[in-house]
């Protein structure tokens, strides 16, 4: 028999219990750097080397970090149902906890590329994206077409390449799970709306979200809590 399609989004409250930092705090702070210096195109034109620092900094937190049981219950959704990942996080621990299809919105921490590829210019082709693990990237770090590498990861003021892979994901499904994002950031706090007219929406977040919709059933709980409820929903469906 055909598996039903879950189709699931995730944000930094997923990851929250592993010890990775939410994006940024209630005073604009993300680990006390101005969002706008490290997670801006224009950050990096300004101050690239503040900007390679951060993220260096980001791999190092992310080596030490293990996926939490929330990752792990989702990663387990697979053995019943067909699976789709579609987070706005740059870690890996959906990786690692097991979830195989897997599409990241804001890139992925592991990855680099020359500061001159994956743009509207190349199509954002991935061709010359590689994976440096967990190590350093420093100024005057070099791909062989000679431009500097910059973090595989998308910026404020740039395109979001898989959001039209994500839209297809959410309108395919036949239920919908949002786990541990507060659904302020576009594209993808839009993405619930491409769900089907039918398709039951479930959202866990311990705080208010500010979507109305008839079909959010809303789960407040922190996600390795409110992944253990949602599993037992669909046990009794």
């Amino acid at each position: 028999m055909k598996k039903k399609k879950i189709t699931v989004l995730t944000g930094a409250g997923v990851s929250a219990e592993s010890g990775i930092s939410t994006f940024r705090d209630s005073n604009g702070l993300w680990e006390n750097y101005r969002v706008e210096d490290v997670a801006s195109i224009e950050g990096w034109y300004r101050n690239p080397a503040v900007v390679l620092d951060f993220y260096n900094q980001r791999r190092r937190q992310l080596k030490d970090a293990q996926p939490n049981a929330a990752h792990r219950a989702i990663a387990s959704l697979e053995q019943d149902y067909d699976v789709t990942v579609v987070t706005q996080n740059v870690d890996n621990l959906h990786e690692r906890a097991g979830s195989t299809k897997i599409i990241h919105l804001h890139g992925e921490l592991t990855k680099v590329r020359p500061e001159d590829r994956c743009n509207e210019r190349d199509g954002f082709s991935e061709a010359e994206v590689f994976d440096i693990g967990y190590d350093d990237i420093s100024l005057g770090d070099l791909a062989p077409d000679g431009a500097q590498l910059r973090p595989h990861i998308v910026w404020f003021g740039e395109a979001v390449p898989k959001i039209e892979q994500a839209i297809d994901a959410v309108s395919r499904a036949d239920i919908l799970l949002i786990v541990g994002t507060s659904l302020q950031v576009y594209p993808a706090a839009g993405l619930y709306r491409y769900a089907g007219y039918d398709t039951p929406i479930y959202i866990i977040d311990p705080k208010d979200v500010p979507v109305n919709d008839r079909r959010i059933v809303h789960i407040r709980e922190v996600a390795t809590k409110g992944m253990e409820i949602f599993k037992n929903i669909l046990k009794s469906e």
